[in-house]
């Protein structure tokens, strides 16, 4: 196996992204190899600074970066040599089976619907994130950002989506689906939620158990969340919050302690024909590494297969 990580992308890169991979080297098994994309000479010399042999890994010398303010779609055209570009040309190619950065999302997302495309069948690829559980365990929450403007029968298929990923990732049998909405009400909600409910009532295709309250996000009812992504990302960046003001405050707590980000790594794609994973651009050397292992659980669950055979 052979996972591509962009080493140019996020606020603290090539450093972050490079002392990152050195973590996930020491996880990785013999047949696992983490292929470097990116500015060879710098990474080998941040390597050696580290006392890392550069024989650890394989690389793929790229001489532009995307910038996090750049236009995606005119970024991957105008930048074909950026470590996003490449990355995905390597995938598109099966060179590497996986594909991460903490860089330009929009970037990332574009790339992925280019290059390797979305699976037949899934109109919209979807975003998710962790939601970490009072009593311990988590659920998943999509879409987070990659579709702001939903319709019914979109959410229908977010539904299958992290269905299909809380099985298959994270071994939660028989996950339990809800649509979140201002009411547990079957009627109450926007038009969309109102026109998305009885879709997912009558469907077979998951296990829905109705509407769900903001606050019921951390209870234990449910396990997999779906929103537009509008809202998912407005929950995102809400929820990421209460771990940055617990430390602030100096409060020392186990349940906020899970909502630090860099114990997920990143946001995977789902949807898309191989995986890929977005991380935060704020990514530390942890968060790097997570997200490395993230998408390796991805290639090693088959979960690409599985979306495909759900879509079929």
């Amino acid at each position: 196996m052979k996972i591509g990580l962009d080493i140019m992308g996020g606020d603290y890169a090539p450093k972050a992204a490079v002392l990152g991979a050195i973590e996930a080297y020491k996880t990785l098994s013999a047949d696992q190899k983490l292929v470097l994309i990116g500015d060879k000479e710098v990474t080998v010399s941040i390597l050696q600074e580290n006392g890392v042999s550069p024989d650890n890994f394989e690389f793929v010398h790229t001489t532009e970066v995307i910038g996090m303010g750049e236009h995606p779609t005119k970024a991957i055209v105008q930048k074909p040599d950026s470590s996003i570009s490449v990355g995905f040309q390597l995938l598109k190619a099966g060179e590497i089976q996986a594909f991460s950065s903490a860089g330009n999302t929009g970037a990332m997302l574009v790339g992925a619907m280019f290059s390797v495309k979305t699976i037949p069948g899934v109109v919209r690829p979807a975003m998710t994130t962790i939601v970490p559980k009072l009593k311990g365990g988590l659920g998943i929450l999509l879409d987070v950002g990659a579709n702001a403007d939903c319709k019914p029968d979109v959410l229908v298929q977010f539904g299958v989506l992290g269905s299909l990923f809380a099985q298959t990732v994270y071994d939660i049998a028989n996950p339990r689906v809800a649509l979140i909405n201002i009411g547990e009400e079957e009627e109450k909600g926007n038009l969309l939620c109102q026109a998305t409910y009885p879709l997912m009532k009558e469907t077979k295709l998951f296990n829905f158990v109705g509407n769900v309250e903001g606050r019921d996000l951390f209870s234990e009812g449910t396990d997999v969340y779906v929103c537009d992504g509008f809202t998912g990302n407005v929950i995102l960046k809400l929820a990421e919050s209460f771990y940055v003001i617990t430390r602030k405050k100096q409060l020392k707590d186990e349940f906020f302690d899970r909502f630090n980000y860099e114990q997920y790594g990143g946001s995977p794609i789902l949807g898309v024909n191989a995986p890929v994973v977005v991380g935060h651009g704020i990514s530390s050397p942890e968060a790097i590494k997570n997200m490395v292992l993230l998408s390796r659980n991805m290639v090693e669950s088959n979960l690409v297969d599985k979306i495909k055979q759900a879509f079929q």
